[in-house]
C-alpha cells in the first residue's frame, strides 16, 4: 500500500474510533497543510473543514490556501484573526516576537477546536516528524491537535509526498514559514536546512557515529550535529506527558 493510502486510511480509523463526524484543519498554503488536507479528503470524504485564519498573513498564502481547497474540494471556513489578536496585544504587556508569534499559534489552536466542538470533528495537526523531533512547534498552538498524519515523514519525505498529490508546485518550492511574523522562515529561525536538518535526524536515529555530513566537504558538521542535539534536548518537554506530582 503507498504511503499516501495508508495515511488517508489512518485518518479514518481513528475518525471511525473517536466517534467524531469528519476532521478540521487549519490551511495555511503551507506544504504540510495542503497534503494533509488533500489526504483527509481522500480518507473521509467531504467531512473535511479547512479553516483558513489569516493573522497579518501575507495574501498570497490566504491565496494559495484557497486554490488548494478549490482544486481538490475542500470546504473551508474564512475566520481572519487579526483584530482579535491585536486586541489581545493591546491588553498585555510588551513582549518580545516569539511570545507574539506563539499567541498566533494558540489563537488558531483556539478557533479550530472551537468548530471541532461545535460540529464533533477531530483537530488534525499539520506538523512532520523533523519539526517534532526538534520541537520546532508551538505548546498547546500547532502542537495541540488530536492526530498528527505527517508525524512519522520528515520534511523532505513530506515534498516528495506532495508531488505525488499534484499540489501546486509554487506551493511545493516556497520557502516554509509558520507565518508568525513578517519575513519568518522555517529554516531561518532554526538555523539550519531541511536537508541538511533531515540527513542528521536520519543518522542520529540510524545510530550513525559520524553525522551531519557537510554538501561541500562531505565530512562531517560537528556544528550541524550539536545544534540539533541541543534543539532536541531543550525541546523535549514539548514531547514528553505533562508531568504530575505523584504523592
Amino acid at each position: 500500500m503507498k504511503t499516501s493510502e495508508r495515511i488517508s486510511s489512518w485518518i479514518r480509523e481513528r475518525v471511525e474510533e473517536a466517534g467524531a463526524r469528519g476532521v478540521v484543519l487549519g490551511m495555511s498554503g503551507g506544504i504540510d497543510s495542503s497534503v494533509v488536507a488533500v489526504l483527509a479528503k481522500r480518507g473521509v470524504g467531504d467531512k473535511v473543514l479547512g479553516l483558513i485564519m489569516p493573522c497579518h498573513s501575507e495574501p498570497s498564502d490566504v491565496e494559495q490556501a484557497g486554490q488548494v481547497a478549490a482544486e481538490f474540494g475542500i470546504e473551508t471556513e474564512y475566520v481572519d484573526l487579526t483584530p482579535v489578536f491585536d486586541r489581545l496585544l493591546e491588553a498585555l504587556p510588551p513582549g518580545d516576537r516569539v511570545a507574539a508569534g506563539n499567541l498566533k499559534a494558540r489563537l488558531r489552536m483556539a478557533t479550530l477546536y472551537y468548530f471541532a466542538n461545535s460540529i464533533h470533528y477531530l483537530v488534525m495537526g499539520t506538523g512532520n516528524k523533523s519539526e517534532i523531533m526538534v520541537g520546532y512547534m508551538t505548546k498547546y498552538g500547532d502542537g495541540g491537535v488530536d492526530m498528527l498524519p505527517l508525524g512519522d515523514l520528515l520534511k523532505t519525505q513530506v515534498r516528495e509526498l506532495a508531488r505525488e498529490l499534484g499540489i501546486l508546485e509554487e506551493i511545493i518550492v516556497k520557502p516554509p514559514s509558520a507565518g508568525l511574523w513578517k519575513g519568518q522562515t522555517d529554516e531561518g529561525e532554526m538555523g539550519i536546512s531541511y536537508e541538511e536538518l533531515d540527513n542528521i535526524l536520519m543518522a542520529i536515529e540510524s545510530g550513525d557515529a559520524c553525522t551531519g555530513l557537510s554538501r561541500s566537504t562531505g565530512e562531517c558538521n560537528q556544528e550541524a550535529l550539536a545544534r540539533v542535539r541541543a534543539m532536541m534536548a531543550a525541546s523535549q518537554h514539548k514531547r514528553a506527558p505533562i508531568p504530575i506530582c505523584e504523592l
